[in-house]
This record gives C-alpha cells, sequence and structure tokens, in this order.
C-alpha cells in the first residue's frame, strides 16, 4: 500500500553553508542534517521484496497556478535540493514542481541488495506521481537523471507532457566507444576513497572547465557529508551499483523511439564521460564532446529542439541560472 508522510525540517538553510576555513561536515545515509530549500515528504513503497521511502519535494507555485507540473531529476552526483534556483523560477511562472530524490541517492532509501535500472527508477517515479494524482507531467532530467528522463519517455510516454534534457549522460555509449568495465567491486573501492576534495577536483576539471565558485562547494559538502558520515559503506556502494547502471544501460540507441515533444539543453564547454579515466588516452579523448553529442541527439530524437550555451558546462542552471531559466522558461511554455 503506497502512502505518503512529511518529514519535518529540523535545521535551516545557513547550517549548510560554508563559511571559509569550516571544517566539512557529516551528514547521515539519508543526508541527515543537511537542510533541504522546501519540505521534504517521503513516499513509500514496496520494491524487490523490500519496503523503501523516496524523498521528495512538492513545491507549489507562487503565483496563480498554470494547471501545469514540472518534475525535476538529479544527477548522480547531485540531489533534488541542488534544484533549489530552478524551483522557484517554475513556481514563479505558475508551474507546480515535484522533485524526488531517486531511491539509492540523498535523502531517499539505501537499499544493500537492490537491482539497480533505469527502468526501475522510472518505475518507482511512476508511482509517486500516481500517488501524487499527477498523469502528465514536463519531464526535466540533469545529467544521470537525464538518462532516467528519457527511459521514463521511453516507457511512459502518455505521462510525459514534454521532456526536456539538460547536459545528460547517455549521449554516447561508452563501453562501445572502448572504454573499459569496471566490476561493482572496483567501482566500491574507489567510491570509499570519495572526500570533498575529490569531488571538488571531478566537478571542476569535467563540469566547469577548470573554473569554480565559492557557491559550488555547498553542494559538493552535500555530497561529501554523506561520505564522511555513518552510511558511508552503504552510500559507497549505491553510488558504485549505480554507476555501474550508467555504464551498462545506454538509452542512445533508443532515442528514435522517443515520441514526445523533446528540448535538448547543452552547455557546450562539458566534458563529462563516466569511465574516461580507466579508457587508453586515444579513446578518451574522444569522449565527452557535447556540442557534438548534442547536435547528434537532437538528429536522432524525432522533431528535437536543441539549445546551446556557448561557455557553460555541465551544470548550466547551477552556472548561469538567470540565462538557464529563461531559455528553460520560453521551451516549455506553450
Amino acid at each position: 500500500m503506497h502512502r505518503l508522510t512529511l518529514s519535518v525540517l529540523a535545521l535551516t538553510l545557513a547550517a549548510s553553508a560554508l563559511p571559509a576555513g569550516a571544517a566539512q561536515p557529516a551528514y547521515g545515509p539519508e543526508l541527515e542534517g543537511f537542510a533541504y530549500p522546501h519540505p521534504v515528504q517521503r513516499f513509500s513503497f514496496q520494491s524487490q521484496g523490500q519496503s523503501l521511502s523516496m524523498a521528495y519535494m512538492d513545491v507549489a507555485p507562487t503565483v496563480a497556478a498554470n494547471g501545469r507540473t514540472v518534475l525535476l531529476l538529479h544527477g548522480k552526483n547531485f540531489c533534488g535540493a541542488t534544484w533549489e534556483g530552478t524551483i522557484a523560477a517554475l513556481g514563479g511562472a505558475g508551474y507546480r514542481v515535484i522533485v524526488p530524490d531517486q531511491i539509492g541517492f540523498c535523502a531517499s532509501s539505501k537499499p544493500r541488495g537492490y537491482q539497480f535500472s533505469f527502468d526501475q527508477l522510472a518505475a518507482n517515479t511512476k508511482g509517486l506521481l500516481a500517488a501524487l494524482g499527477v498523469e502528465r507531467a514536463i519531464v526535466v532530467g540533469h545529467s544521470m537523471g537525464g538518462m532516467l528522463a528519457a527511459r521514463f519517455a521511453l516507457s511512459h510516454p502518455q505521462a510525459v507532457e514534454r521532456l526536456v534534457l539538460v547536459n545528460p549522460l547517455g549521449l554516447e555509449d561508452w563501453q562501445a566507444a572502448g572504454v573499459p568495465y569496471a566490476t561493482i567491486d572496483q567501482l566500491y573501492g574507489t567510491e570509499l576513497k570519495t572526500s570533498f576534495d575529490s569531488i571538488k577536483a571531478y566537478q571542476q576539471k569535467f563540469y566547469y572547465s577548470g573554473g569554480w565558485k565559492p557557491d559550488y562547494d555547498r553542494w559538493v559538502a552535500m555530497l561529501a557529508g554523506m561520505y564522511a558520515g555513518s552510511g558511508r559503506d552503504v552510500v559507497a556502494l549505491n553510488q558504485a551499483q549505480t554507476s555501474d547502471m550508467i555504464f551498462t544501460q545506454p538509452v542512445v540507441h533508443e532515442f528514435g523511439r522517443i515520441s514526445v515533444p523533446t528540448l535538448l539543453m547543452i552547455g557546450q564547454t562539458d566534458r563529462t564521460a563516466p569511465g574516461a579515466n580507466r579508457a587508453p588516452e586515444e579513446v578518451a579523448k574522444r569522449l565527452g564532446d557535447y556540442p557534438e553529442l548534442g547536435r547528434a541527439a537532437a538528429k536522432a530524437i524525432p522533431g528535437a529542439r536543441l539549445v546551446e550555451f556557448p561557455g557553460l558546462g555541465h551544470a548550466p542552471q547551477i552556472e548561469a541560472p538567470d540565462r538557464f531559466h529563461e531559455a528553460l522558461l520560453t521551451g516549455i511554455a506553450g
């Protein structure tokens, strides 16, 4: 039986800020201690023989409602909270906004024995929408959330009013391109070494073209805090399992079957390519060419429209929110 319960925010947003020189925080396995920008609710359900809880925010518009709902899907190195600015922009335009944390991520359950797949996460998300009485939504997915959004649109097209893919992963098949497979045990060993500094270094190199703004530190600390807390082992395990899911379940080969109106929003300096660090140099240098990948995806998805952001990287909604939100609101209007 599905049920919805409300959890109370125990901390203020100030608790998540990182003053210069402050010690890095530690958070619980379900991000206990980190304050979300809106009340976090829980969708409890049974999946694969387990009782699971999916955290989500359901934010009402701050102006007259336009009757439309936007579903925001986070990336692997992000959480629902990182959509904070986008929630505000959409709410200010009359949209209801639903923002889940996927199972295995952020404030949601961290199951040890779970078969992660994009089909499973899409089914979980469809269950959440059904429990909330939402029949159709504009589905916006960023990074890994873009892969999930594409799978959601393929599996549940009747539930998708429009599809928006923001620098999605999966615009190329890394294994087919020559990236060696890594076992979950190998990935788990790497995940256990994760720290604030390693997350920041990765994001700075691949997401922001070597640049950095102090505002980004909050989101790095959000992720690093789970590795520094009591749930470190299961957090690392779920991250390893979902890395395997991303690598072994490409959606790019099915773009031609997407049947809903689609908008691609691509930061042009992005060079994200999971597994490139273990690929031969001649393979690695060809991966993550988002300008080319975005144009190829726009051709492959029937009727897709492409918005390119020169000078922006993997997370344009964080790097240049005003520019991104203007393009998003224009793209989903009507």
